[in-house]
């Protein structure tokens, strides 16, 4: 999206030094597969971010993410400081409120921990695997799951 100048695939949270993909998939390293959003706060603000961030989950389950299971699939908004956080927060809250689902929101909000980026071939992996990429995320359900829950907001 316009303001964002990168964005890095890899996994955070865990216990493992530079874990590899293998190790992360295991689920025994304690990671969360993650992306590192690099932006420009005078194009992109960081509520906007949020906002197309909770449009493109599914904030309703844990430990999982359309047919990824385990805790390395496992939403959340990991957070580099305290203004980041009372704004995830806050943005939280208005999903909370404004929701057009009933299930609870359950994507949690912690403090970042040092981010490790996947090995190349994870990176822009819909674009160097398009045919691939298309048919997980159908076979998947992710956007017929994204537009059960979201609807028209994220037309």
């Amino acid at each position: 999206m316009p303001g964002v100048t990168q964005a890095v695939s890899g996994y955070t949270g865990g216990r493992t030094k530079n874990p590899s993909y293998e190790q992360v998939s295991s689920g025994t390293t304690g990671h969360a597969e993650a992306v590192e959003v690099t932006y420009d706060p005078s194009k992109v603000s960081y509520e906007k971010l949020l906002d197309v961030f909770w449009l493109n989950h599914d904030p309703t389950v844990t430990d999982r993410q359309f047919c990824d299971s385990g805790s390395q699939y496992r939403p959340a908004i990991f957070v580099h400081n305290e203004e980041q956080k009372k704004l995830a927060e806050a943005s939280k809250a208005k999903w909370e409120k404004n929701k057009p689902f009933r299930q609870p929101i359950l994507t949690p909000i912690v403090p970042a921990g040092e981010f490790w980026p996947a090995e190349d071939y994870h990176q822009d992996y819909y674009k160097k695997n398009p045919v691939r990429y298309k048919f997980y995320v159908t076979g998947c359900g992710r956007y017929a799951r994204l537009d059960e829950l979201w609807g028209k907001l994220r037309k």
